[in-house]
């Protein structure tokens, strides 16, 4: 039989750690279980934008990751030829937010942040080596299987939030579809140690590059330089880690007279794709089980941060009684939406802009990013737009 309150987290990652501090914060038990040995060390979201930052900060991680992270305050957009096209302060948005700027830290180390404050609570468990294989549910709680080395194994509970990714298995055993599109390239994140804003002595922390083929998006991280960039489908893994091949990607894009030193590569396929529906009955989604979208921009870890929070904080009503599970749907109708609204329509919009390949459509986004750039309130709409802001005003807005 369920425990009456407790909450079920697949997946221990940004988004299922953050849920499992506020609900432990509130005397709520939580289990997470994790498919790997340990919490994993990912590179591949590495942007807290400044909302992000903001609702961080009230639970006390803020501080632990800004120890942790780099401030960059300006963004860039660029062109692989022609070199700066236009630079976004965040500063023009202080009055907007207490955190005026990215903060770039890899997301491995927020969930070693949370896992660290998250020992003194008894009551809340990390499962690792414990792959989600099912869920069931009843009026009265929800049944979660799942196997480990040493066998298969079940755990009962009131509530159940898939956050185990693009492929959920909480997702898939409720048969909510994942309905979007796959992207007919493949991307490629190259990190290197070399300081590529002194090999490239105007080239801001976060730039991102366009070019028909061979455009990037170039974050700064704390202990990196981090390239990504996009391949043929028809690519091998080989082909596209091949030294040489790599080695001429990096130099036209930051050009210099020495091999830069490759420290992490990964190769993927990006798909944009919002499930259908973030709740059903006691079973939530959150994260990439609920959406996915391609990296430009930053938006995907920050927008299941989004969900994890809001989704927390209405869990921790509905338990203690303040208000009835109705308000799961209110989850659904204020988080659902942003992800098709606002984060599915900016990263893709991004990919567009960064890939123009007709000559006149390229020169005439570069005018109006200038113009932009030269307009203070014009910069300021763009910066609320990119750092989430209204994203996550629509959303609280929704009832």
């Amino acid at each position: 039989m369920a425990i009456k309150n407790n909450v079920i987290i697949a997946g221990a990652g940004p988004v299922g750690c953050v849920a499992a501090l506020i609900l432990s914060n509130a005397g709520i038990p939580v289990t997470l279980l994790e498919a790997e040995a340990g919490l994993i060390q990912d590179l591949r979201a590495s942007t807290f934008h400044p909302p992000s930052l903001d609702m961080l900060d009230e639970l006390g991680v803020t501080p632990k990751l800004i120890e942790r992270g780099l401030i960059t305050p300006s963004i860039q957009y660029r062109d692989l030829d022609d070199g700066l096209v236009a630079e976004f302060d965040h500063a023009l948005i202080a009055d907007e937010t207490n955190h005026p700027y990215r903060l770039q830290c890899e997301q491995f180390k927020l969930t070693r942040v949370i896992h660290d404050m998250l020992e003194p609570f008894g009551d809340t468990e990390f499962r690792f080596n414990a792959r989600v294989t099912g869920a069931s549910q009843t009026g009265e709680g929800v049944t979660v299987a799942y196997s480990t080395p040493d066998g298969d194994e079940e755990i009962f509970g009131a509530y159940l939030i898939g956050c185990d990714g693009s492929r959920s298995v909480v997702r898939k055993s409720q048969g909510i579809e994942f309905a979007g599109f796959t992207y007919p390239e493949q991307f490629v994140t190259i990190s290197v140690p070399e300081p590529v804003d002194r090999i490239v002595p105007d080239m801001g922390h976060v730039a991102y590059i366009s070019h028909p083929t061979e455009w990037c998006a170039l974050i700064h991280a704390p202990d990196f330089w981090r390239f990504l960039f996009p391949i043929p489908m028809e690519m091998t893994r080989e082909e596209a880690f091949d030294e040489t091949y790599l080695q001429d990607r990096l130099h036209r894009l930051a050009p210099w007279d020495s091999a830069y030193s490759v420290n992490h590569k990964t190769l993927y396929g990006v798909n944009q794709r919002v499930a259908e529906t973030y709740r059903k009955g006691r079973i939530l989604l959150a994260g990439d089980a609920a959406h996915v979208n391609n990296p430009l921009g930053g938006m995907g870890m920050n927008g299941g941060l989004h969900d994890g929070i809001n989704l927390a904080n209405k869990l921790v009503r509905i338990i203690r009684g303040e208000e009835s599970d109705d308000l799961l749907d209110r989850y659904d109708r204020q988080r659902r939406p942003i992800a098709v609204e606002y984060v599915q329509a900016q990263t893709i919009r991004n990919k567009k802009n960064l890939e123009e390949k007709d000559p006149a459509v390229r020169k005439r986004r570069q005018d109006e990013l200038r113009a932009v750039a030269e307009d203070a309130g014009k910069s300021r709409e763009i910066l609320m737009q990119t750092s989430m802001i209204y994203g996550v005003r629509k959303s609280e807005a929704i009832q």
